[in-house]
């Protein structure tokens, strides 16, 4: 439902994901965005790079790590969220009617608890 409503933005929703982590905490790592989004540093460096030559966001140099990168969304970037952001919760609005306030905090707690047990047991 979310990627059809971002197609005429030429973005999926895993690239929006990463987009809305880096233009909400401007100047983050791409560690911690892979981190925040739940994806492994390699998917994560893909994606930034899309998003990079599409012109959502800019690379620069850590001014305490000359090894690593700060991310940062571009205007575009930005407009591009504020654009999408209604879709999303639309969405999201559409996907979880009819259930009652209850049942949503059951639910995150239960896609919490299954998003803890598979991220250790790639850890071990």
């Amino acid at each position: 439902m979310f990627a059809r409503a971002l197609k005429p933005y030429d973005i999926t929703p895993e690239q929006w994901s990463v987009l809305l982590m880096i233009a909400g905490r401007e100047g983050i790592n791409q560690k911690e965005v892979a981190l925040g989004v739940s994806k492994d540093q390699p998917t994560t460096a893909r994606i930034v790079e899309l998003l990079q030559k599409k012109g959502f966001v800019t690379k620069m140099m850590s001014p305490s790590d000359r090894r690593a990168f700060l991310l940062y969304a571009t205007d575009q970037g930005k407009h591009l969220i504020d654009t999408t952001l209604l879709l999303e919760q639309q969405v999201t609005s559409t996907a979880f009617a009819g259930l009652k306030p209850q049942q949503l905090e059951d639910l995150r707690m239960m896609l919490e608890l299954i998003h803890h047990n598979t991220a250790n047991s790639h850890q071990e």
